[in-house]
């Protein structure tokens, strides 16, 4: 089988297959296939041998028997928004774009809950609702597919209140590596009945089987919104002030964190001209008189933290371009080095300790020699770095990767995660055994199950 650059080698009788089922939706050339094998990381490109664009589960069931049956890959592919080099083919294959499975399938309104194809994106889904007075609460910082939130586990802004998709998916419907189609549960909000196979499915980034169907909870849209920004003297300061307000019970929608660094890309960016400091973003959902309590509330716990200034945004046009700066915030740092790749890594620790850690985290980032801005969703415990490298400088690339590893070994002895949201793709496999340690061989014993040939996306999250 191929890898990246090189023209696609599947077997004829495969290539007949795959030509019978989808005609002009297969495609071996070069162009596509590039493009099918990289994600927004720094991770090497490897492109599959073909792509394909199914409409259905039906066809997603089709190839993946002919694959079974000719022992080759398959990758799912959603947007290519991921961080960890998760649609990669580093075994060649076929990879299965499921952007064309986009529909909105059903909305229960009463229920709060919608099922939508995997290819549909968080933006239509919220598009499809809004005269609903519904909303999807998680929003990563792309516009991602549901498919491909649901396979890395991926999580936002809005997590801190709402959950990650572990908490939002109520079902899946998932196509196993022989082409069985199977749903993992009901819509009903809770159940006893046999083993979770949603949460199983949910993070496991395409190498159990292709996710084709995802059922959400929903949300109602709060009566009111105000958001507020508030710079600090120093981190440790910051942070402080977002484990106060976690632990005085205050229901705050979203608390992210821009060091002084991350404040400066995004001013750049974004036409902003905040204070080049530690920064605070928040925002706040309920009644028009319970946002302002909450606010006001944050407002003094900040002031006992050497808060520099608190700033109101309730303008929803000022919210608006506050919170796509927010979002914007990777391309941002990426623009402080053009030509630049982003070493994008995060860890997640209990809130507790996580001033402890982004400080010292900090402090080894500025005994370096790269730029490696910090953001974080900071209410849950979860941040981020970006290191801007040059791919091809060993040195650099070196450089990062002893960062990277000092960050999740910090954060692992903080009984944190090696990864928060951005899932463990090849980025993140050799952290897996210090963190889970025996629990480790149960996943393998799971993947054979599953997939025996080891065709679901070889070569991520563990070896078998």
């Amino acid at each position: 089988m191929a890898v990246s650059g090189q023209a696609a080698v599947l077997e004829d009788g495969l290539l007949d297959e795959l030509r019978a089922i989808f005609g002009d939706r297969l495609s071996l050339a070069d162009a596509v296939r590039e493009q099918h094998g990289r994600d927004e990381s720094y991770h090497a490109a490897h492109a599959p041998d073909a792509v394909v664009f199914p409409a259905d589960n039906e066809e997603v069931q089709a190839v993946a028997r002919a694959c079974a049956r000719h022992h080759v890959p398959v990758i799912p592919f959603g947007i290519g928004t991921s961080l960890e080099g998760q649609v990669a083919a580093i075994c060649g294959g076929v990879c299965v774009d499921l952007s064309r499975m986009d529909a909105v399938l059903e909305v229960h309104a009463q229920d709060m809950d919608a099922t939508v194809q995997a290819g549909a994106t968080g933006s239509k889904l919220n598009s499809y609702l809004r005269d609903t007075g519904l909303f999807f609460a998680v929003d990563p910082g792309a516009d991602a597919t549901l498919g491909g939130m649901a396979a890395t586990r991926a999580s936002g802004t809005n997590a801190v209140r709402y959950g990650t998709m572990r908490e939002t998916v109520l079902g899946l419907g998932v196509v196993l590596a022989d082409g069985r189609f199977i749903r993992t549960s009901r819509r009903a909000r809770k159940s006893a009945a046999g083993y979770d196979l949603t949460r199983l499915f949910v993070g496991s980034e395409g190498t159990l089987g292709v996710i084709t169907e995802v059922t959400v909870r929903l949300h109602g849209i709060p009566e009111a919104t105000s958001a507020a920004v508030a710079a600090f003297a120093d981190l440790d300061s910051a942070v402080s002030t977002v484990i106060e307000t976690i632990q005085s019970g205050v229901p705050v929608a979203r608390i992210e964190l821009l060091d002084d660094v991350s404040m400066d890309a995004i001013n750049r960016f974004s036409g902003l001209s905040y204070e080049l400091t530690p920064t605070l973003f928040f925002e706040f959902h309920g009644s028009t008189r319970g946002v302002v309590e909450q606010a006001q509330t944050v407002e003094a716990i900040a002031g006992e933290h050497a808060c520099k200034g608190f700033h109101w945004a309730t303008d929803a046009d000022e919210r608006a371009h506050l919170w796509q700066a927010r979002h914007d915030a990777y391309y941002a740092c990426l623009a402080l080095r053009p030509g630049s790749k982003g070493l994008a890594t995060d860890v997640c620790v209990p809130v507790s300790r996580l001033a402890e850690c982004i400080v010292e985290t900090r402090r080894d980032i500025d005994e370096s020699f790269l730029i490696a801005p910090i953001v974080g969703h900071v209410g849950d415990g979860n941040f981020h770095v970006v290191m801007l490298l040059d791919p091809e400088n060993a040195d650099e690339v070196a450089e990062a990767k002893r960062l990277n590893e000092r960050m999740v070994m910090r954060a692992l002895a903080m009984d944190g995660t090696c990864t928060g949201e951005h899932g463990v793709g090849t980025g993140k496999m050799e952290f897996l055994m210090a963190e889970h340690g025996e629990a480790v061989s149960v996943m393998r014993a799971l993947k054979r199950a599953l997939d025996p040939d080891n065709i679901m996306n070889p070569g991520k999250i563990l070896i078998v």
